[in-house]
């Protein structure tokens, strides 16, 4: 990772004024240590010190109690309750006398060596007073000996000369024996307020009133009634001549019932005790408003609450100076500016403690005893000491080791105020609002802490180096303290809502964030060759191309491995640190957050830059994308505020991938030549032995899964921006493939003489379409975008169709060689003897007339098929037997079954062309089942359903059913089907009018038809000699045979609108119904000596009249007879019957047609 502290970073506006509120916010720190300037405050808080530590409390001597029995009434020294019993009532001290209960001789603190010199004097016994002052400088004597450092210490904290110090010392020892027989004070006591007192009436409430009590003297306030937080301010004074008195300020309940009186005969006290404070006097200098927490009697005691004193001391002989804590202040502070700014040049020396109270030790042995003698000296409470401390650390709170220390120190005064007890049930903030620090001083204090702080955090990456895992470790305390100050504002100042302690680090890691993003923005080339340039020689880049360019995309890159190391950074070394809310705070993720916003800002508005001017090649914006692709999935994908939402990123780069893949479509379509070129020079050759389609289909498609291959590592996220990609890259497929199609297409024809050739080409056509249906699948077949998806499947179609077109060609190509075989099965067929049907015992000689029959068909098609089924794709290989299996019917059924019609100028079926025998019917439908069998090949071809359900086979079939019926039934047939003879008349050469009257008999059902023609008109018709129409009318249908079935008018001479008005009767018989005939009307020309002349046909069917039994109408003249393949079915098969006479009168009608005109 770039080291940024090498550069100063540019800071964001936001930052400038965090740095000039920072600055204030430390200047006004260090404002508050007045003390350091105060000569006056700092020489007497040395002569107090001095006295403090001469002769310290910590090592007074204790009292030497034995139990003792009262004979007269008397009352405890520390409690004041009378010494009950009648021997061994108390305890009592051998040295100076002091009388107490058992159970309060531990409360009594005052020196007993002292309080004896003191009553010794008083009471005139010099003697003993001179002994015990004696072993008081003996002590003094031993303490100087024994601690010389102390005093030391104290001389250079306060900068005194070795001799004033000497003079000194001399000065304290004397006032210290002094103070037992000189000592003398005013105390005035002004009883202000209580707050929180516990409930003692019935009611839920309390009549409080106050006694103050030093030495023998005593005081009471005025009663308030039913009050738990009563308000007196009443002031007492008072005249102390001992120091080592106490104040005692007691709060009672004030009852006037009858157990009150009960209890004042047998007690001093006839009130319910509401809670107590024991001040000593020698803690009080100056004047002081302290509020002090109300203490227990004895275990049995309830107690809550506090009670606010104001407390003004003139000691006798001594100035009026400040109050005990503001001392106090003086020589913490400056015995901290001694061992820090003197000694240590700047730095704090945290001291090895431990233990639950640690915490409350400052400095190194010698210099925390000084404070601590002082304090336990002259009352200063462990809180005030915690909290001055606080306030000199606050001055060099970025020392090593410091935040830590800091943290700590505020969570237990926090814990001091915050933690209500059993004691008290004043609430935090009234506790704090009572501190003798001085809730506004502290609360400023904490104000201006917590800005700095926030202004250093904002900064953690220079001021708390990953390189360092000491600074680290403060950065890890430095959001404890925080976090404290943050509780401390809830739970002692309680405020509703102040800043989260998670929020605050947050904003702070976003600011240096912002910041470092904009730094190795702007510093990106310098900083990128200083941490990763590998090539010493090569060329620094010029200033002004330090940033981004439009002409390249150099800077994009080093930006992100940048970006990437600080994220890197942030991740391993920072939010393993700052973990103290998991559940908000990751720096890792903010990190890559905060970066990514940033980056994509610059990223989007740069490729819309780009995309003005497009400079670079499209594979550089491609490699740039799956960078920014990598930096997005490796640490964006997942944040919290992110997932689940679609990037943009992918946008920034659209046109540029849509401009690769219109540049890959040029490519692809080369590649695929060149692979179709070099393939079709080495003869189309297969790949291997198990694959049986040619190396330029592998070829093309392993050119276009490498360019899908690219598209799909883009792993783009937007379903939008993919199915943009895919539609461009489904039309680059198309075209491909449909080109590669299209050149096999057009030289196929020329390959289908050459053996294996055609068969591989079609492999290759299918084999495109089989890497299709993968590729389709890969592109993400059901989920892919509709028109990418549409534009496959319509490709799929066109390969497909395609293929079919190949098949029908390469199937074609055999319809000469299939054509000769079946010339040649038509030879061996004719040499069939018999007529009649085949009895049973004939059918082995059928079988084998039958394989006889099919020996040239078979001899072509196993040399092929075999082939085929070798080289030929399995659905190739279907394509080419269905094609196969197709022409072979049909030229089966056109040049055996049903031969070609007669010519139509002699009417006469060619000799060859004769009507199959039953016996060869028979042959033929065994040779159809051997056929269909070799095509099914035992399920490796065609499928059976297939082959059975194939109209070719149908028809064929069909034509052999009809060989087997008669000529009736056939002409039956033909009538009942072919309806629409005369229809589609466009353009009639002429109109006949006929009437036609049908008639049944009733008896015998014989039917009778009476057919008038009356007239022709507008007949067309040229000639240049004499024009003789006449009408020919012919009855056309079953059973009739027997029968008259033509009859024909008289000619009209050169008269193309004759009228004829002639009536023919044709018998039909009672075999069949009207519907079963029809009747054909031809007008013709007469000439004598040869062949008359066709000019028109109409054909009318009696089932149209049958329901009305008559019928007169125009019917219009048609060049010829219309009928389908029934139709020509039929006739081909009659034509064959040349010895059937009506036959060959069906088959010659039906064939007629309009003869040709002279001169046309």
């Amino acid at each position: 990772m770039p080291d940024l502290r090498k550069k100063k970073p540019i800071p964001l506006v936001s930052d400038l004024s965090l740095v000039q509120s920072r600055k204030a916010g430390i200047t006004s720190a260090l404002a508050t240590r007045t003390s350091l300037k105060d000569e006056e405050l700092k020489n007497h808080v040395y002569k107090k010190t001095l006295q403090a530590l001469i002769y310290p409390i910590s090592c007074t001597t204790p009292h030497n109690f034995e139990v003792w029995t009262a004979t007269t009434p008397t009352y405890c020294y520390e409690c004041e309750g009378l010494l009950w019993g009648i021997a061994r009532q108390g305890m009592r001290c051998s040295e100076c006398g002091v009388k107490c209960h058992e159970k309060c001789q531990d409360l009594l603190n005052a020196d007993c060596l002292q309080r004896a010199a003191e009553k010794s004097s008083k009471h005139g016994a010099e003697d003993r007073t001179q002994n015990i002052i004696m072993a008081m400088k003996d002590r003094m004597k031993i303490r100087e000996r024994n601690k010389p450092e102390i005093f030391d210490l104290i001389r250079d904290i306060f900068v005194i000369s070795k001799m004033a110090h000497a003079q000194q010392m001399k000065t304290i020892k004397q006032s210290v024996l002094d103070g037992t027989s000189k000592w003398s004070a005013k105390i005035t006591i002004n009883v202000v307020c209580a707050q929180g007192l516990q409930a003692k009436d019935k009611t839920g409430s309390s009549d409080p009133y106050v006694t103050a009590q030093v030495g023998k003297t005593k005081k009471r306030t005025k009663t308030i009634y039913g009050n738990l937080n009563p308000v007196w301010e009443e002031k007492f004074h008072f005249e102390c001549h001992n120091s080592s008195d106490r104040i005692k300020v007691r709060v009672w309940d004030e009852d006037d019932d009858i157990k009150s009186r009960v209890k004042q005969r047998l007690k001093r006290e006839s009130d319910d005790f509401l809670g107590q404070t024991i001040i000593e006097v020698r803690t009080l200098s100056g004047e002081m408003d302290v509020w002090y927490n109300l203490e227990k009697r004895t275990d049995k005691s309830a107690v809550s609450g506090a009670i606010r004193l104001q407390i003004s001391v003139e000691i006798k002989g001594e100035e009026k100076v400040a109050p005990y804590h503001i001392q106090y202040t003086c020589l913490h502070e400056n015995e901290f500016h001694y061992l820090v700014d003197v000694q240590g040049s700047g730095m704090v020396k945290i001291p090895d403690a431990k233990g639950d109270d640690a915490w409350k030790v400052y400095f190194d042995e010698v210099a925390q005893e000084i404070v601590d003698e002082f304090a336990m000296r002259y009352g200063i409470e462990s809180i005030y000491q915690a909290m001055t401390h606080f306030a000199c650390l606050s001055s060099k709170y970025m020392c090593p080791g410091v935040p830590a220390v800091m943290s700590t120190l505020l969570a237990n005064i926090n814990a001091y105020y915050a933690h209500t007890t059993a004691s008290t049930n004043v609430s935090a903030s009234d506790r704090f609002s009572a501190s003798n620090f001085g809730k506004e001083r502290f609360v400023k204090l904490l104000d201006q802490l917590h800005n700095s702080l926030r202004i250093d955090l904002s900064m953690y990456r220079n001021n708390f180096p990953a390189s360092s895992p000491d600074r680290l470790q403060d950065l890890k305390s430095t959001v404890d303290l925080l976090t404290s100050i943050t509780f401390f504002r809830m739970k002692v100042q309680e405020l509703q809502s102040p800043p989260r302690a998670s929020q605050v680090v947050k904003d702070c890691v976003k600011a240096c964030l912002n910041s470092t993003y904009e730094y190795i923005f702007n510093n990106c080339q310098e900083l990128y060759s200083r941490e990763y340039q590998t090539d010493p020689n090569k060329k620094d880049v010029p200033p002004e191309e330090q940033g981004p360019s439009i002409k390249n995309l150099d800077f994009w890159p080093k930006l992100i491995t940048l970006i990437v190391s600080i994220i890197e950074e942030d991740k391993n070394s920072y939010t393993l640190v700052l973990n103290q809310f998991p559940q908000e705070l990751n720096v890792g993720k903010i990190s890559a957050e905060v970066m990514w916003n940033l980056f994509a800002q610059d990223m989007m508005y740069a490729m819309e830059e780009h995309e003005k001017h497009r400079l670079c090649k499209s594979a550089d914006y491609m490699n740039l994308h799956f960078k920014v692709k990598w930096l997005y999935n490796e640490y964006v994908r997942d944040l919290p505020a992110l997932k689940g939402s679609v990037p943009e990123y992918p946008a920034w780069f659209e046109q540029f991938v849509l401009q690769w893949l219109d540049e890959n479509e040029d490519v692809s379509m080369e590649f695929m030549h060149g692979a179709l070129e070099r393939d079709k020079k080495d003869g189309f050759q297969q790949t291997s032995e198990h694959a049986l389609f040619s190396c330029s289909v592998v070829d093309v498609f392993t050119q276009l899964n490498q360019s899908f291959e690219i598209i799909k590592k883009l792993e783009c996220p937007d379903p939008v921006i993919v199915g943009h990609y895919n539609r461009r890259f489904a039309k680059t497929i198309g075209k491909v493939l449909l080109q590669y199609a299209d050149i096999v297409s057009k030289n196929f024809e020329s390959y289908c003489s050459k053996e294996k050739l055609p068969c591989i080409l079609m492999n290759n056509i299918q084999q495109l379409r089989v890497q299709l249906e993968k590729m389709f699948e890969a592109m993400g077949a059901k989920q892919l975008d509709a028109e990418a998806s549409d534009t496959l499947n319509e490709l799929q179609v066109k390969l497909n169709n395609v293929l079919d077109e190949l098949s029908t060609v390469f199937g074609n190509s055999f319809q000469p060689k299939i054509e000769d075989c079946f010339k040649q099965m038509g030879d061996i067929l004719c040499q069939v003897k018999g007529t009649g049907n085949v009895p049973a015992n004939a059918q082995n000689t059928l079988a084998a007339d039958a394989d006889n029959v099919l020996r040239p068909l078979m001899d072509f098609l196993d040399g092929n098929l075999m082939l085929f089924a070798k080289v030929c794709e399995k659905t190739v290989l279907k394509r080419v037997l269905k094609d196969l299996w197709r022409i072979v019917m049909n030229t089966m059924e056109k040049s055996i079954v049903l031969p070609p019609l007669t010519d139509t100028s002699d009417h006469m079926v060619r000799e060859e062309a004769r009507s199959l025998t039953p016996k060869q019917c028979a042959i033929l439908d065994l040779a159809l089942d051997t056929i269909k069998q070799y095509f099914h090949a035992g399920g490796n071809g065609l499928k059976k359903t297939f082959l059975e359900k194939s109209p070719e086979l149908q028809s064929l079939r069909y034509a052999l059913s009809l060989y087997t019926q008669t000529t009736d039934t056939l002409i039956k047939t033909f009538v009942q089907t072919q309806t629409a003879q005369g229809s589609g008349v466009d353009d009639p050469v002429g109109e006949v009018s006929v009437q036609v009257d049908l008639f049944t008999h009733p008896g015998t059902g014989e039917h009778k038809a009476t057919v008038k023609v009356v007239a022709a008109n507008d007949l067309k018709w040229q000639t240049s000699g004499m024009f003789r129409p006449f009408v020919e009318a012919t009855m056309i249908g079953p059973h009739l045979s027997d029968k008259k079935r033509k009859f024909t008018t008289k000619s009209k001479n050169n008269n193309w609108a004759p009228k004829y008005n002639e009536t023919f009767h044709f018998i039909l018989g009672n075999e069949d119904g009207p519907d079963c005939y029809e009747l054909q009307v031809c007008v013709k020309d007469y000439c004598f000596a040869r062949e008359d002349r066709v000019l028109g046909i109409s054909v009318m069917q009696l089932r149209d009249i049958a329901d009305k039994g008559s019928c007169a109408c125009w019917c219009p003249l048609g060049r010829r007879v219309h009928m389908d393949e029934t139709g020509l079915t039929v006739l081909r098969i009659l034509s064959q019957r040349t010895n059937d006479e009506v036959a060959r009168e069906f088959v010659k009608l039906k064939s007629e047609s309009r003869s040709a005109e002279e001169g046309s």
